[in-house]
């Protein structure tokens, strides 16, 4: 609209200098001059400042998940969904394809170590709602990578848990239930080969039968640090310790070390079948902070970004305290990482029973814009807007302002560079 009124300005005056004096002429532009900036004043303050900070590109993600959501359970749903995405000018989605203990999709590999090909709720039968989203998403030029979000955790309930008792892992006391909220959850023993080759082979069938722009993992993909003490890790430490046995703190820094080491190198193998399978499928990390993600889960992503087997973070920061949110954009990991691979940032826009307006989401986009981060992605889909104390067309105006025309995935291998 500003662009048609710049021209017909320009047109009129022309036409004005032809008929008037060079005085009257000169009065007329001043006129349109100050009707120009008169309608640029006019606009809302955070729509000036945000369009005149937009980067050349941007991460502009939502994931997409099963929990507190209907998004993925019907198929004229889904669809709808990932194309009002595209008209907000989202360009990237993050599928769940792994969570409460079964896959998302149909797969041979659950099939065979489950005794169920995919998740028994009703609205995916019948479906390939990872195919579904590849076809529909890359239709409307958006980015699919699929997201494993519960890594090495099941249900303590699931078929997983009883049919691999084996596989789990506990506690010092032999106790394996880790609270998660109010849900009861059981974790994997990411040590073990046979629990290694699962996970990876669930990765490696996703690659291989779909055509994905990359995969994400997230601190589930480490472990608790409270766990570890089951009876093959103790033995496996014992044998790399002269016989010592574990300490019995868990946050002992050199028991933390051992075991967070095991899981990089997991994390390598991981990073070679994949690149082995499909060498331009991007490896992405979304984690907490550093501190937490190493101390609580055991995930080194630090380590992980320097070692180059990660291609793509993202930093969950879900803070409502704005001052501790910017702190944690500024940690020297975080700046670091900056440097060689796309760094976004993780924000939530809202839970089940969490209400976050729309004026801090735009606050929190605009801070990490202002770090010339790579972009953002939110936490989650359905709390967009359908699932808020706000409007829905309210919400999505909000968006409209963040993202008011489109721009690309900053993705590494595609020839991403750093903000200098």
């Amino acid at each position: 609209m500003m662009k048609r009124l710049v021209k017909w300005c320009v047109g009129f005056d022309c036409w004005w200098n032809i008929r008037q004096s060079r005085k009257s002429g000169l009065f007329f532009v001043m006129v349109t001059l100050s009707v120009v900036t008169t309608l640029i004043l006019s606009l809302p303050l955070n729509a000036q400042t945000i369009s005149q900070r937009l980067p050349a590109s941007e991460l502009r993600g939502v994931w997409l998940t099963n929990i507190d959501s209907d998004v993925l359970f019907e198929r004229d749903r889904l669809k709808g969904s990932l194309q009002r995405l595209d008209e907000l000018n989202f360009n990237t989605v993050y599928p769940a394809v792994w969570n409460w203990g079964y896959t998302l999709y149909p797969s041979k590999v659950a099939a065979k170590v489950i005794g169920r090909a995919i998740d028994p709720t009703p609205g995916l039968q019948g479906r390939d709602i990872l195919k579904e989203i590849v076809n529909v998403g890359h239709q409307q030029g958006l980015t699919v990578i699929p997201w494993l979000e519960f890594g090495f955790m099941a249900p303590a309930d699931s078929l997983l848990a009883k049919n691999r008792p084996q596989w789990l892992t506990s506690r010092s006391d032999g106790t394996r239930i880790v609270k998660e909220g109010i849900h009861n959850r059981v974790w994997l023993n990411p040590f073990r080969p046979e629990v290694q080759q699962f996970i990876q082979d669930l990765i490696i069938e996703i690659i291989r039968n779909y055509d994905i722009d990359g995969i994400q993992f997230d601190d589930h993909f480490g472990l608790p640090s409270i766990l570890g003490y089951d009876t093959y890790t103790v033995a496996l430490y014992k044998k790399e310790h002269r016989g010592k046995a574990p300490p019995k703190n868990p946050q002992d820094p050199e028991w933390v070390s051992w075991r967070a080491n095991k899981i990089t190198d997991f994390t390598k193998r991981v990073f070679k079948a994949i690149k082995a399978t499909k060498k331009d499928c991007l490896v992405s990390v979304a984690p907490n902070p550093q501190r937490f993600s190493y101390d609580f889960f055991l995930a080194d992503w630090q380590k992980w970004e320097r070692l180059g087997i990660i291609e793509d973070l993202v930093l969950q920061i879900y803070r409502d305290d704005l001052n501790v949110f910017i702190s944690e954009l500024e940690y020297p990991e975080v700046k670091a990482a900056k440097k060689h691979i796309p760094v976004s940032i993780g924000i939530m826009v809202g839970l089940k029973n969490k209400f976050v307006p729309m004026q801090k989401i735009q606050t929190q986009v605009q801070k990490v814009r202002d770090r010339n981060f790579a972009g953002v992605s939110f936490f989650f889909y359905e709390t967009l807007w359908n699932m808020s104390k706000e409007k829905p067309q309210q919400r999505q105006i909000g968006l409209q302002e963040l993202f008011p025309t489109p721009t690309t995935y900053p993705n590494l291998l595609a020839g991403w560079k750093p903000s200098s």
